[in-house]
């Protein structure tokens, strides 16, 4: 539009000087040397008027390129900023491998701010923004937060992020997603949703399943395992060995330990509950207490004072107490010294 009206300014002004030269200065016509060649006769006017045309046609030059240039300069700023846009959303979307190369200072400097920072939208934040790809992104991850199921294969976001790992658990809370196939594809899957998918998976697989998945093994899937010990229905027959075998994968205290034998009170024979406990407290002292409360819960006593006389006198003090009220056949529940 400017280029337009100089154009005609520049015209209407051409013009008028010639037209002026013409009617009230002379209308002859003379020819002209340049550099040795002779121009042909012209009239005055048009000698005039002709440097001030060359004029107009180099300041349109001047005027195309540096529009051609602020277009490019322009063109390096929209690129930059979608650059950041793009970093911004790689930011909410929890990528570590982000790398954007600007080509203006001031994105530069935004730019190694947004790719040294970790980004996450909050509750406040409306996917209404003027960028519709930061919209959708922040949309998803306000769908995930609600425990939506969202597709992110667009992203190619790996297994281990914040958002697939949630994505995960809303499919599989869901029932979208099976337990065993989350443990048998688990370098999929996020470690801590593998633990409850296994944790579900023991409650009602057979042993030779729970057995070949077990490097998911947790206290409380362990507990849900000797639940079905004790179960009538879904009842899980399982050896010494293979409890053995999960005991040593997992680190438990002195009383849940007693928790355990608690827990096979009903479900094992008394011969199975006794042999397990002092294989285990042969090769973990931590165990003893939980042997010393499974003969006392047993009534057998004799092996108790044996253990108990050979004990430091500062050792199994509870239990020591237990067996003197026995002595003087006083009876207690033997939990009420644990």
């Amino acid at each position: 539009m400017q280029i337009k009206k100089y154009t005609m300014a520049s015209l209407i002004f051409i013009t008028l000087v010639g037209w002026y030269v013409y009617a009230y200065v002379t209308q002859a016509s003379i020819g002209l040397d340049f550099f040795g060649v002779t121009l042909p006769s012209l009239s005055v006017a048009l000698w005039v008027v002709a440097p001030l045309a060359i004029f107009y046609l180099l300041t349109l030059l001047h005027i195309f390129f540096h529009s051609f240039m602020g277009t490019l300069k322009m063109r390096k700023f929209e690129k930059d900023y979608e650059k950041i846009i793009d970093s911004i959303i790689d930011s909410y979307l929890g990528r570590e491998d982000r790398v954007y190369l600007y080509k203006t200072p001031r994105y530069k400097l935004l730019g190694s701010i947004v790719h040294n920072s970790m980004l996450f939208p909050t509750s406040n934040l409306s996917p209404d923004t003027e960028n519709e790809k930061l919209n959708k992104v922040i949309k998803i991850i306000e769908e995930i937060k609600s425990g939506e199921v969202v597709e992110l294969k667009q992203y190619s976001l790996k297994a281990n992020n914040k958002l697939v790992a949630l994505n995960n658990r809303n499919k599989y809370n869901k029932a979208l997603l099976s337990a065993e196939k989350i443990l048998s594809k688990s370098e999929l899957y996020d470690e801590e949703l593998c633990r409850d998918a296994y944790t579900d998976f023991v409650k009602v697989s057979p042993l030779y399943a729970i057995e070949k998945y077990k490097q998911f093994l947790s206290k409380k899937a362990l507990f849900e395992i000797l639940v079905r010990v004790n179960a009538v229905e879904n009842r899980l027959e399982i050896s010494n060995e293979s409890l053995i075998s999960m005991f040593k994968s997992l680190d438990f205290t002195s009383k849940e330990y007693i928790d355990i034998s608690k827990a096979l009170s009903t479900g094992f024979s008394p011969e199975q509950r006794i042999k397990l406990f002092e294989t285990l407290s042969e090769e973990d002292e931590k165990v003893m207490e939980a042997y010393l409360f499974t003969l006392f819960d047993l009534e057998m006593l004799e092996p108790t004072i044996e253990i108990l006389q050979n004990s430091q006198s500062d050792e199994f003090l509870k239990f020591k107490a237990y067996s003197a009220l026995k002595k003087c056949n006083q009876k207690f529940d033997i939990s009420l010294f644990i």
